[in-house]
């Protein structure tokens, strides 16, 4: 599965208003960040768990928006608990992991138009110092939609490598999703000229 699929439900979570949930999420990530206890680390790790298992989304797809962290978290660990200590380590890796796992949820259930949707009225306030609204709701759509083309990109291109048996050769994955992420990212240049955006 892609991190932050959409998946379609009726749990108290999936019913709940974009734009309530992306403030909750704001809300615990600035809790989390502030958070220097294990305490408190451990009731937001909770509550994120909790959440999931209201939204009965399944553990396979909690499992999807945690599993990119899986070669990062370790190594953030080491080098913390050799700089920091145990507890700031473990502290600093499962806040990390708590609000990359929240944040999936949210897409998981919450509809991208809906996400969006909110992104816009919560960003309307600022048309009134002259910032472009409609330009920067444009471009948080097209860096939420740009995610799960990268990420298939990404799955394709490790599918290969396995298939010529160089699943370990970091520059035959490298190179292949750099290039792919590069045309990717001409064509979508190509479509805003041609709709007169690239200015």
């Amino acid at each position: 599965m892609t991190p932050g699929t959409y998946r379609p439900g009726t749990s108290l979570v999936h019913r709940a208003p974009a734009g309530a949930k992306l403030a909750g999420l704001a809300g615990v990530s600035a809790v989390a960040l502030a958070a220097t206890s294990p305490g408190t680390v451990a009731a937001v790790v909770g509550a994120v768990a909790a959440l999931y298992a209201v939204a009965g989304v399944g553990l396979r797809a909690a499992w999807a928006q945690v599993r990119p962290l899986r070669l990062v978290v370790p190594v953030l660990l080491a080098v913390q608990w050799l700089t920091l200590g145990p507890v700031p380590a473990l502290v600093l890796t499962s806040r990390l992991v708590a609000l990359v796992a929240l944040a999936g949820l949210v897409l998981l259930t919450t509809r991208t138009s809906a996400v969006l949707a909110a992104i816009g009225r919560g960003l309307r306030p600022l048309a009134r110092v002259g910032v472009d609204v409609g330009r920067l709701a444009l471009v948080l759509s097209l860096a939420v939609r740009c995610v799960p083309v990268v990420t298939a990109l990404a799955h394709r291109v490790r599918d290969a490598c396995r298939a010529r048996g160089r699943e370990r050769d970091v520059r035959a994955y490298a190179v292949p999703l750099v290039v792919g992420a590069l045309r990717q990212a001409d064509a979508l240049g190509d479509a805003l000229r041609a709709r007169g955006l690239d200015d």
